[in-house]
């Protein structure tokens, strides 16, 4: 347990030396600050890293990773998240990743209680009530892998019911949210072709109006 624990002190090290082998000057260049284009709200399963899964390097992909890649209208941490993504660096795309074999949309689709993280898979319980007669007849990994997609969908879709993305397509800021599903078998993204690019491509009841724009 001690040493592997000093490991990972271990191989930051290593990681350093190797990056500056590499790329003389990475991490002057890191440290001017970050301009990433993507936004990445992910599942916080320690097997589903951004950056490794999109050959992507540090500074490019802001991340926000909780149980079931989750977008919750009353979670504080991901709205902030969300704001400084959207607003302040100004990103283009923000993208919804969940992975099939998720435990949260596991742990939803059953009746145990886990204690305070009950309240969070409610969330995901709400999904499958609102999608019950397309999962009927469905089980084991086959109903498993539908409701992750399907989750991500709904994702996808309280992303662009916040105040955050409905007031930056009001800015005409170029915003668009995707949806994807990442293997664990053979490592492949699935983009579920799930992309909202503005506000008319949304329910007219969830379109806010009279921004103030000053």
């Amino acid at each position: 347990m001690e040493a592997s624990y000093y490991a990972l002190l271990e191989g930051n090290k290593q990681w350093v030396q190797e990056t500056n082998d590499a790329e003389p000057g990475f991490f002057e260049r890191l440290e001017k600050g970050q301009t990433p284009q993507y936004l990445w709200i992910g599942c916080a399963d320690s097997r589903v890293p951004a950056n490794q899964i999109t050959k992507t390097v540090p500074g490019e992909i802001f991340v926000h990773r909780n149980i079931a890649n989750m977008v919750v209208h009353t979670d504080i941490n991901m709205l902030s998240v969300l704001q400084y993504a959207v607003d302040v660096l100004q990103v283009k795309h923000v993208i919804v990743c969940g992975h099939y074999g998720c435990g949260g949309v596991n742990a939803a689709l059953g009746h145990k209680s886990y204690g305070l993280i009950d309240n969070w898979l409610r969330n995901i319980k709400d999904v499958h009530r609102l999608h019950h007669n397309e999962l009927i007849g469905l089980k084991g990994e086959e109903l498993s892998n539908r409701m992750v997609e399907l989750n991500v969908i709904e994702q996808v879709y309280n992303l662009c019911k916040t105040n955050i993305v409905q007031g930056a397509w009001a800015r005409n800021q170029s915003l668009h949210v995707h949806g994807w599903v990442y293997s664990l078998k053979n490592g492949l993204i699935k983009d579920l072709n799930v992309t909202v690019r503005n506000n008319d491509e949304m329910a007219t009841i969830y379109q806010l109006e009279d921004w103030d724009r000053d």
